[in-house]
């Protein structure tokens, strides 16, 4: 049992409502949580503090539950309360992850702004580009694509053009177009990037 979760994981575990509807089995079925307790192996104790949410089951703990109602782990995931357009990320809890886009040098480094959203309708992230040089790795992916530049300076090849940006400017294009990105100068150029599915 899981007792210290990141807020992220425990606002998305949250919104599954799982002790609410372990709550709701258990009265259905007139229950006590002794008598359940008896038939889980697990302490009344414990059970009271799923239902209320104090705690959340790993999936062994609530397949054991479930057996003894009848039902599959799918009742506690697939009645979820709606999916979320509204997610925070906290600086602390962004991961960076290295591209290197076949090549053997990292070309940029990302970290993604909006993985709490579960319905996203674009994704954001804040990526460190590293690659130097005007001959840059290219890439092509259905939809749109918005870049604005945080610091540094940035040479963007689309479609075989090259456009160069500074510090504060920005650039949206069609993104299956063949592009790809390279810093211009000593020091790694950085932006935010969203990007939209087609």
């Amino acid at each position: 049992m899981k007792k210290t979760l990141s807020p992220t994981l425990a606002e998305g575990l949250g919104a599954y409502g799982i002790g609410e509807k372990l709550r709701a089995l258990r009265l259905k079925r007139k229950l006590g949580l002794i008598e359940l307790g008896r038939h889980t192996g697990l302490s009344p104790a414990m059970l009271s503090k799923l239902e209320r949410g104090l705690l959340f089951p790993t999936l062994p703990t609530l397949l054991r539950v479930a057996l003894v109602y009848g039902v599959g782990l799918d009742h506690f995931f697939a009645a979820a309360a709606p999916r979320r357009a509204l997610g925070i990320v906290r600086a602390a809890e962004r991961k960076r992850f290295p591209e290197k886009l076949g090549g053997r040098e990292v070309a940029w480094e990302f970290e993604c702004l909006d993985f709490t959203a579960t319905e996203r309708v674009m994704n954001a992230y804040r990526v460190r580009f590293l690659q130097a040089g005007r001959k840059p790795r290219t890439h092509e992916h259905a939809g749109a694509e918005f870049l604005h530049v945080l610091s540094g300076r940035l040479a963007l090849v689309i479609a075989g053009d090259e456009h160069v940006l500074d510090e504060g400017d920005s650039i949206y294009f069609d993104s299956s177009q063949t592009h790809g990105y390279c810093r211009l100068g000593p020091r790694p150029a950085e932006a935010i990037v969203v990007t939209v599915p087609g």
